[in-house]
């Protein structure tokens, strides 16, 4: 696949990819002259980036509603809170059967242009997964409601994988000391990834090796956010969502909040999307590189802005099409003419979103179908109209 003509969305320049058995195989500012066999794209007034890294997600969690009615002091509150006051709403949600919770929170992050989600809890069996979900991680919930987590923290056999933990997300005094415990209990000095850090302090920042920036959820919960522009001085800042239950289920909303924080700068938030987030889990994607995996998302320029601007005032609509590995996974209903021919006796969903069609791999409204059999209150934010064998 060849694809010509489209602006960097970290930069001014002009370029043309060209893709190869899932990899970039070339980029340059000139034409690129493919032979016959090869599918080529041209693109007018389009951005390409990297596919976004979503680096916190509870993929079987997006069914929720957002939960909780007021501020709470820390995550331990608030998780006692609405165990008591929503059972009735968890254990409605929790009856959907694990698989099929698993797939929509992939179909979540697809819409939005991720192509690679790092998934907190328990290792989950994905078959045929439309997306990367990483998950060499060690997981612990937190200091707070993981049993046994001093014990599982300095496990042998697991210390050569990193430590992802929700940490410090609170605003009182025992979010803060629960930091410090857990620095104090990593006798093996293993790689720590801490999610949340609403209550760290530089200090604290430097004993981890990335922390994850989820700030719409912690905006929800806790009407504060991570002071991240003193974090990013002793640490890697990453991004991500959480799960609907305390975040909106489009993450192009959660970057539109982060950047009106003015806790990074532009640059700074861009990259906490993509390389900063391969370079902390070690993935080879990322980056618009020779070599790197070909995990792409182009999206059409509104009003020809310029700059950085082009890419926050993005939205799903706006997505042009999603390569993951090389892969077409979802695509605007006007590329169809162009894709056609590569994508015989593949199945896509031609769904609306935003007044807008897309094309999406697999069939959604199966799902979606599926899902309301349990919970049919659930109020997806897409309509399905086909699924068609192209």
């Amino acid at each position: 696949m060849i694809l010509q003509g489209i602006r960097l969305a970290d930069g001014e320049q002009n370029v043309n990819v060209r893709i190869n058995n899932g990899k970039i195989d070339a980029l340059t500012s000139v034409p690129i002259a493919g032979n016959t066999a090869d599918l080529q794209l041209g693109f007018d007034d389009a951005l390409i980036f990297p596919g976004l890294i979503n680096s916190h997600d509870h993929l079987d969690f997006n069914l929720f509603p957002q939960l909780g009615n007021r501020t709470y002091k820390n995550y331990t509150e608030w998780g006692a809170y609405i165990h008591q006051q929503y059972k009735p709403e968890i254990e409605r949600v929790l009856q959907v059967p694990l698989p099929l919770r698993i797939r929509w929170g992939m179909y979540k992050n697809l819409l939005c242009g991720v192509t690679t989600v790092v998934n907190h809890g328990e290792q989950l069996i994905i078959d045929d997964a439309l997306i990367t979900v990483y998950e060499e991680t060690h997981d612990l919930h937190s200091v707070g409601f993981e049993k046994l987590w001093k014990l599982k923290l300095n496990n042998p056999l697991k210390k050569h994988l990193p430590v992802a933990i929700h940490i410090g997300e609170g605003t009182d005094e025992a979010a803060s000391i629960e930091i410090d415990s857990l620095i104090r209990w990593n006798k093996w000095r293993r790689v720590l990834i801490g999610i949340h850090a609403v209550a760290m302090t530089g200090k604290q920042a430097s004993s981890f090796k990335g922390i994850v920036w989820c700030p719409e959820s912690n905006y929800y919960l806790l009407n504060k956010t991570a002071p991240v522009h003193q974090l990013k001085q002793h640490t890697t800042i990453l991004f991500g969502t959480d799960s609907t239950l305390t975040g909106n289920w489009n993450i192009w909303d959660h970057i539109g909040m982060a950047r009106k924080t003015g806790l990074l700068t532009d640059d700074e938030l861009f990259h906490s999307l993509n390389s900063n987030a391969a370079k902390v889990w070690k993935m080879n994607t990322g980056a618009i590189n020779k070599g790197k995996d070909a995990d792409l998302v182009i999206a059409r320029r509104k009003d020809h802005a310029a700059g950085f601007d082009s890419f926050y005032d993005l939205s799903p609509a706006d997505l042009l099409l999603v390569i993951h590995q090389g892969n077409t996974r979802l695509f605007d209903q006007e590329l169809l003419s162009q894709l056609a021919s590569g994508l015989k006796g593949r199945g896509f969903s031609l769904i609306r979103i935003n007044k807008v069609h897309k094309y999406v791999e697999g069939n959604l409204g199966e799902l979606m179908e599926q899902i309301h059999t349990y919970l049919p209150e659930f109020s997806f934010p897409i309509e399905f109209i086909d699924h068609q064998i192209l």
